[in-house]
């Protein structure tokens, strides 16, 4: 405990020293929207405009499934999809809808290397996650197979989970769970198709079911569609003792509220 004003002092050092570094970096990579390229005052920001066209999901929702409703219908309400067909998972909760702002993040991200925005939509995705993040024992991405990670460099899921891990400082599982089945792409794909493509695709790795048996999880993932990719793996980590799933995703695919 006595160390943490030397901590403080330390970072403070550090941010010093970066500032002449960063004054050059603004010079030659001026700070621009992350969804526009508009001049903006900072780097990994949005200007007004594609600010406010951000749909953030809030409450009321559905407590399992987090779909929004128009109206509060009081604490504990579910939709009638969360009734009709519970999903393997206990909890789901996204941060925005997935329209064409946030779709541009979200490409920017997995399609663009854009590596450099997942502080910032992991941060909105600690906002959204209902206090599950803070009470969890531990944070997994939901992985890619080993040919894709070969192809891609990088999984989209695991950097926001591990940005998210950083600024909720929670433990981050990215070798946990293994997808062992090489899937085709979820895109194009109608739900029962993206369901027979995910089955049975994921599996804990051996050796690391002490990571999962009795713990609270977040599956961290980047969109929400049709809940395919996450049941699967969602089942993976029940079979290996979960005791509680959070999904969290930064974006969800939705219509409208109900």
């Amino acid at each position: 405990m006595g160390l943490q004003p030397f901590e403080g002092l330390a970072r403070l050092d550090r941010a010093l020293l970066l500032r002449p570094l960063q004054a050059v970096v603004d010079l030659v990579y001026p700070p621009a929207c992350a969804v526009c390229g508009t001049s903006t005052g900072r780097h990994r920001g949005l200007c007004p405009k594609c600010w406010s066209a951000l749909r953030f999901i809030e409450r009321p929702y559905c407590e399992v499934l987090g779909i929004p409703f128009s109206h509060d219908l009081g604490p504990g309400i579910l939709s009638a999809e969360a009734i009709a067909n519970p999903p393997p998972f206990d909890r789901l909760r996204s941060a925005a809808f997935h329209d064409q702002t946030v779709r541009t993040l979200v490409h920017g991200l997995k399609y663009r290397d854009r590596t450099d925005l997942a502080p910032m939509m992991a941060q909105w995705m600690l906002r959204a996650s209902d206090g599950t993040v803070a009470a969890c024992d531990a944070i997994l991405p939901v992985p890619l197979h080993r040919t894709r990670m070969f192809l891609r460099k990088f999984n989209q899921a695991a950097e926001l989970g591990r940005h998210m891990a950083r600024q909720a400082e929670r433990p981050f599982l990215p070798a946990t769970l293994l997808r062992i089945r090489r899937t085709r792409q979820q895109v194009g794909l109608g739900a029962r198709a993206r369901e027979d493509n995910v089955r049975g695709a994921f599996a804990v790795a051996e050796g690391r079911e002490g990571d999962v048996f009795g713990k609270r999880l977040v599956l961290v993932d980047d969109v929400y569609t049709t809940g395919a990719t996450v049941a699967a793996a969602t089942r993976a980590l029940r079979r290996a003792g979960a005791a509680d799933i959070t999904v969290l995703t930064f974006a969800r695919a939705l219509a409208e509220t109900i």
